[in-house]
């Protein structure tokens, strides 16, 4: 008995990993089922978490308003725009188009790292890089690349959203050790909860009880649970086993994708996102073990 309850407390960390991939694969299901404008969505995505918090912060009596607050609001307005492009594509292409054009954020990271940061990129991280990117052109190769497709303007929605994903990550690692992770994901929604307040008012139609149910737990278990998940096993697993495990998501996307929606994934869509996977995979590997800590985890 204590055998198994000692197994069953040390898996906990990798089933917080998958649970959480899961509820991150969830939001192509919330979008294509909330059927509201991508303004509304947004806006419970990103209001529900900043509201939680918020009234957490009061509770505990904390003010995450100190230090470098204005760089971490600049941050938080990029994430708003992010979001609206993010949830721009799940409206526009397939939850697995999506999900694999999302996965390019840790190349991206590693670019502006060079740029921004001034960090130097070695041989590997350049081969990885170019990987990636010919993941991106296997993934795209049977679509047509025209503002017309609305395939090429979801992914290409989505790779805008990586790139400032990865600009906002920059920020934030930059600010790593001013504020603790539950006051980085307030941050991050804070901005967007406001700007996209008064759509939820004037837009139409206006959300029904149902859609305001599946609102409010979009911001509950994407905002705040896949989150709190994600913390609690990054600080209970090596950064491989995290990595590896954190991919889940696009196998999630796949199948429910495939499932709930019957959508088509094509030969090249796997061969681009196993690339893709592989590619950001190995760098954040490679990170880990040259810096002995974990660069490109999300936040």
């Amino acid at each position: 008995m204590k055998i198994n309850l000692s197994v069953s407390i040390k898996s906990l960390p990798y089933m917080a990993v998958i649970t959480g991939a899961s509820l991150g694969a969830l939001t192509g299901v919330f979008v294509k089922t909330i059927n509201l404008p991508i303004t509304s969505i947004a806006f419970f995505r990103m209001f529900i978490p900043s509201l939680v918090l918020f009234l957490f912060f009061v509770l505990k009596r904390s003010n995450p308003f100190r230090g470098n607050y204005k760089t971490m609001l600049a941050a938080s307005l990029l994430n708003a725009v992010r979001m609206f492009f993010f949830y721009l594509a799940f409206t526009l292409t397939s939850i697995g188009n999506a999900v694999i054009m999302l996965y390019t954020w840790p190349i991206l990271v590693t670019v502006l790292a060079f740029f921004v940061l001034g960090e130097k990129q070695n041989k590997t991280e350049i081969f990885l890089i170019i990987g990636s990117f010919a993941g991106i052109v296997l993934t795209y190769i049977d679509k047509e690349i025209s503002f017309k497709s609305r395939d090429f303007l979801g992914m290409a929605s989505m790779v805008l959203c990586s790139m400032i994903y990865a600009v906002t990550m920059v920020i934030f690692k930059k600010e790593t050790d001013n504020y603790s992770k539950l006051e980085t994901v307030f941050f991050q929604n804070l901005i967007g909860g406001l700007v996209f307040l008064p759509f939820i008012i004037f837009n139409r139609p206006a959300p029904v009880s149902y859609q305001l149910g599946l609102g409010i737990l979009l911001g509950l278990l994407v905002g705040i649970g896949a989150f709190l998940l994600f913390f609690y096993a990054l600080n209970k697993l090596k950064i491989s086993h995290y990595s590896v495990l954190a991919y889940f998501e696009v196998i999630a996307a796949f199948v429910l994708s495939t499932v709930l929606f019957h959508e088509k994934i094509s030969w090249n869509m796997y061969a681009g996102a196993a690339i893709i996977i592989s590619t950001g995979y190995m760098l954040q590997i490679f990170h880990y073990k040259e810096k002995n800590h974990p660069r490109l985890n999300k936040i």
